[in-house]
C-alpha cells in the first residue's frame, strides 16, 4: 500500500507499506479507489522482490495482462534515477520482454539466454506449407526446436494433457522438436537441460533431425 507525500508509510497487517513523492507517483483508479499505476508499481516493487521476480512482474504487465508497455516502464524507471532500489528495477527491466504467458516461461526464457543462448521467439506459430500447425511458448525456428514449459496443470488436467500430447505429434509430423521443461529445468538441472537445448541446435541448425522428412508433410483438418 503506497502513501504519497510525507506521512509515515501506512502499517496494517496483511499489507506492505511504502511511501513515495507526489511528483513519482502517477495515481489512477480502479473503480472508485485511486491507485498507483502499473508502471510505477513495477519500480515500487523493487524494494520487495529479487531481480527475477521483478522480471516475471513485468513480463506479466507488458505481456499477457497488458496493463502498460515496456517504453512505459522505461519512462517510469528514468523518472525515478537517483532512487532507492531503482538499480534493481533498471536491471530487471533489461530483461523484461513481451510476448510471455507465464512465470513459468519467463523463468525458462532467462535459464536460456543466461547460459548463453539466443533469444528465443516467444508464443511462435509453427507454420509449414502454409499450414498452422502449434503455437508454442519458446521456439529457435531456424533450427526447429520449440520449448514448452509443463506447470502441473499440464499433468492434472486431462484435457491439457491431451492437448499437449497431440501438439507434440503434429509437431513431430512436420520435422519439429519438442522439448518439455518442468520446474527442474529452471532450477536444479538447468545446467543440462540448457547443454541439450544447445546440442539440438547445432544438429537442428545443421539440418539434421529425428525426422519424418521420408514421409509426406501430414496435414490437419
Amino acid at each position: 500500500m503506497t502513501t504519497i507525500g510525507k506521512d509515515q508509510a501506512i502499517r496494517v497487517r496483511g499489507t506492505v507499506g511504502h511511501r513515495t513523492r507526489a511528483h513519482l507517483a502517477n495515481v489512477v483508479r480502479s473503480g472508485t479507489t485511486p491507485i498507483v499505476d502499473p508502471a510505477t508499481t513495477f519500480v515500487v516493487l523493487a524494494a520487495f522482490l529479487t531481480v527475477d521476480e521483478l522480471v516475471i512482474a513485468g513480463d506479466a504487465l507488458v505481456g499477457w495482462l497488458n496493463w502498460c508497455t515496456v517504453d512505459e516502464l522505461r519512462a517510469v524507471v528514468r523518472r525515478h534515477r537517483g532512487g532507492r532500489h531503482v538499480r534493481k528495477a533498471r536491471a530487471a527491466l533489461a530483461e523484461v520482454r513481451p510476448g510471455s504467458r507465464s512465470p513459468g516461461e519467463t523463468r525458462l526464457r532467462l535459464v536460456l539466454v543466461r547460459r548463453g543462448l539466443p533469444l528465443p521467439s516467444r508464443n511462435h506459430d509453427v507454420v509449414v506449407g502454409g499450414r498452422w500447425v502449434a503455437c508454442v511458448d519458446l521456439a529457435y525456428p531456424d533450427a526447429r526446436v520449440a520449448i514448452e514449459y509443463e506447470s502441473d496443470l499440464h499433468r492434472s488436467d486431462p484435457q491439457v494433457f491431451r492437448k499437449d500430447l497431440t501438439r507434440g505429434e503434429r509437431l513431430k509430423d512436420v520435422d519439429w522438436w519438442l522439448i518439455r521443461a518442468t520446474a527442474d529445468d529452471v532450477g536444479p538441472l538447468a545446467d543440462d537441460f540448457v547443454e541439450r537445448i544447445r546440442r539440438l541446435l547445432t544438429t537442428g541448425t545443421a539440418g539434421r533431425h529425428d525426422t519424418r522428412s521420408r514421409h509426406p508433410v501430414a496435414t490437419f483438418t
